[in-house]
């Protein structure tokens, strides 16, 4: 409007010829003679729908279509497909993308329960929201799959993470012992979805979720409220899905060495404790002032311990062999019983005779769940690059001798150190590797560097690499 305003300024203030105009502004002729001289009124910028669709009889067939095939059970009804062929059969010369939009169109409009638009949600203190998020360690020079339970506070944004082998009842409801213990508190009111430890039924049209027996008695035992998400509606805890991905992207961007569950899960609580020193993305005000205050909302913890187990009646196989978590175990003398019981906590489980009697006291099968780190291709890698060693990602999971061993100034010396790696990994893992190091590696009694082998694993990890 301001280029409008001066080519009007300079006709009818200055007096100035449509072509004068022209060469003063650098314009075209036909622009300016429209500006000085024609009236610009406004105009609606509303589009109407255009197209053959509308303009002619298609839209109209199309729309009677639909309104029929709505009243039809939905495996009856034609799919955009088959509505395209009969439009063709009527000599319709449109493309089927024409009528896919149109049918588009056609179901926003007349879809009177379809709203798009979300309900802004308001977060009282002292209501939480709870959800896993699988992340991935490394324990013992293997991948493991971690499940962290998250607990978020949406008024605050204060958050609280606990790492668990599995999803079932009794490791939720012991990670959310261990939360609760963290937050030092119990939240009023928890916002979970329809995970199977919690929900037997989800929530229908005409029904409520129905909660199991197992987590009401656990409610019960600590006073705070439940509400349960739709299905499919993540966005209806938002708060503690991004806080998943965001201690994911955060905390686990590398996967971190894990020694045991109680020191990751320390690890994980200073961090996140340490996080609550910024800012609130919204209130302008430190997370860790927010948290304090409505800390003080949150219920009492209860002075006696709630134990956590589950009892199961099973039967053992002709080979003294019952299913745990998808995997046999071998129970010594369990055939002698019609039936023992197996008392499942959540890292442990006890097999128990009819008369009380321990069988067999472990750890579940899903406690030794790993995955291999792949080292031969890591390793090809490395050879190609060997300079990027001390800078890999990987780096940090090599075994004490075996990084040692490739840790040398010398990157001709370490390409060929990495390629007989490569070789012994062929029949070897990297554990048997790094644990019988001596024979594997020199096949004598004297390491590559000279050295009686006890004086070298006495010396400091920097006069090794002297």
């Amino acid at each position: 409007m301001s280029d409008i305003n001066c080519i009007k300024h300079l006709r009818n203030k200055k007096g100035l010829s449509i072509t004068k105009i022209k060469e003063t502004l650098g314009i075209n002729w036909r622009t300016a003679k429209k500006y000085a001289d024609e009236n610009q009124l406004p105009e609606s910028k509303i589009k109407h729908p255009t197209g053959m669709m509308y303009t002619e009889k298609w839209g109209e067939i199309i729309s009677d279509w639909l309104f029929e095939d709505s009243k039809l059970k939905k495996k009856l009804r034609r799919n955009k497909k088959a509505l395209f062929k009969d439009l063709q059969a009527l000599g319709f010369n449109g493309s089927y993308r024409t009528v896919c939009y149109f049918i588009s169109d056609w179901e926003n409009y007349h879809n009177e329960e379809l709203d798009k638009g979300y309900d802004r949600l308001e977060h009282p203190p002292s209501e939480a929201q709870v959800d896993f998020g699988l992340m991935e360690v490394v324990k013992d020079g293997e991948f493991v799959d971690t499940h962290v339970l998250v607990m978020s506070y949406p008024h605050s944004n204060a958050a609280f993470a606990v790492p668990l082998p599995s999803e079932n009842q009794e490791c939720f409801l012991h990670g959310l012992k261990l939360l609760f213990s963290q937050s030092g508190g119990v939240p009023k009111r928890i916002r979970i979805d329809n995970l199977t430890p919690a929900v037997k039924k989800v929530r229908s049209k005409t029904e409520e979720a129905k909660l199991t027996d197992a987590f009401i008695q656990f409610q019960n035992h600590y006073g705070f409220e439940v509400q349960v998400c739709n299905p499919r509606s993540g966005h209806e805890k938002g708060s503690v899905e991004n806080k998943i991905g965001y201690i994911r992207y955060n905390f686990f961007t590398t996967s971190p060495v894990m020694n045991s569950l109680d020191e990751l899960t320390e690890s994980l609580r200073m961090q996140l404790q340490e996080d609550r020193q910024r800012l609130h993305f919204e209130k302008e005000l430190m997370i860790e002032d927010l948290w304090h205050k409505e800390k003080s909302f949150l219920l009492e913890l209860p002075t006696e311990d709630y134990p956590i187990f589950k009892e199961l009646e099973t039967k053992v196989n002709k080979f003294n062999e019952a299913k745990l978590d998808g995997s046999l175990i071998h129970i010594p003398k369990a055939s002698n019983y019609p039936f023992i019981y197996l008392v499942l906590n959540w890292d442990k489980f006890k097999a128990v005779s009819p008369d009380g009697e321990i069988l067999l006291e472990d750890f579940r099968p899903y406690m030794n769940k790993k995955r291999a780190i792949p080292w031969i291709s890591i390793f090809k890698d490395w050879i190609r690059k060997p300079r990027v060693v001390p800078y890999s990602r990987y780096q940090k999971y090599l075994p004490g001798r075996v990084n040692d061993y490739l840790m040398v100034e010398d990157l001709v010396v370490r390409k060929e150190r990495l390629q007989e790696l490569v070789n012994l990994l062929v029949t070897h893992d990297m554990k048997r590797i790094n644990e019988e190091f001596y024979d594997l590696i020199s096949g004598k009694n004297e390491n590559p560097f000279g050295l009686d082998w006890s004086e070298y694993d006495s010396l400091a990890p920097l006069e090794r690499s002297k």
